[in-house]
């Protein structure tokens, strides 16, 4: 069996981990399924496509290549922005959806319905402004380096592990040693009595979204430079996530980006091992068996 599909599954798992930590940070603290989440993906990936493309217009020395990497300045900067502004989409949709349920008191399936919708309204607002033709950052063909022991990788990809893991170790950090970490923490665990105790409840939700989005932005952005853009990027995804999320245990940063390699070596084991037409069954799989033995996750605690 070739040891390549150690590096594939530890790329893909790192884009999936990092989205499924986004899933699990608004499913704590809004206690519903937000099936547009995979469209935030999308958005990031597209929103960071169309701020590289314009800078490299107004600037075209930004987008001369770093180094080894296919992409130049352009690329990071437009990441930063595409992160800011995947952000705030997600609390638009909050605002212009879920606050008036969650104001309602309205049941949850209504919630998980409300995001169906919103998945489809995102998506097809994509393909309207940039059609279903699949985009790319860079046309630059890169040679893989031999990494050892049978492995190998190109920058771009050691760069989006060194990025997912940056982000995972940075958002851990937020939520175990700041204030409004805990305050996510508490919410988490219970609305009404951190409410009571004087947090601000709204504001954790506001970050939640902004944080998740974010995530989900970089998770986007990893996949398009790896692979490719179009508006199914995210939907694609949208099982691995879930199933990373609930593998790693609701509300736990590490289990979910630890979720989401297993679940990446796991696709990469079983395409080499069967074919690629088992990729999807894989995710499906692994959250069957979760939800039967162990519906708490590895690292979710007992309720």
């Amino acid at each position: 069996m070739n040891p390549q599909f150690l590096m594939d599954g530890l790329i893909a798992g790192a884009i999936i981990g990092l989205g499924a930590v986004g899933v699990t940070l608004t499913y704590s603290i809004l206690r519903f399924s937000n099936f547009a989440h995979g469209e935030l993906l999308s958005w990031g990936a597209y929103l960071a496509l169309g701020i590289s493309s314009a800078l490299g217009v107004l600037a075209a020395g930004l987008t001369t290549p770093l180094g080894p990497f296919s992409f130049g300045w352009s690329l990071p900067i437009a990441a930063v922005l595409a992160v800011a502004l995947t952000g705030l989409l997600a609390l638009a949709v909050d605002a212009a959806l879920f606050s008036s349920f969650r104001r309602r008191g309205s049941a949850i399936i209504i919630m998980v319905m409300a995001s169906f919708g919103a998945s489809l309204a995102l998506r097809s607002l994509l393909e309207f402004l940039f059609t279903s033709k699949p985009a790319y950052f860079s046309q630059a063909l890169q040679i893989a380096m031999k990494l050892g022991l049978g492995l190998r990788a190109t920058p771009d990809q050691l760069a989006m592990l060194a990025v997912a893991l940056v982000s995972v170790i940075a958002v851990h950090l937020v939520m175990t040693r700041t204030d409004i970490g805990r305050a996510m923490r508490a919410v988490s665990e219970n609305p009404g009595l951190a409410g009571i105790a004087g947090i601000d409840v709204r504001r954790v939700i506001r970050t939640a979204w902004f944080l998740g989005a974010a995530l989900a932005c970089i998770a986007g952005i990893m996949s398009g430079l790896i692979i490719q853009i179009r508006p199914y990027l995210g939907h694609d995804l949208l099982l691995p996530l879930f199933a990373a999320a609930i593998l790693g245990g609701i509300g736990s940063v590490p289990g979910a980006m630890i979720a989401g390699l297993f679940i990446g070596l796991s696709e990469a084991f079983t395409v080499q091992l069967i074919g690629a037409e088992w990729r999807a069954a894989v995710s499906f799989a692994i959250l069957i068996a979760v939800l039967l033995v162990r519906p708490r996750g590895l690292f979710g605690k007992a309720t």
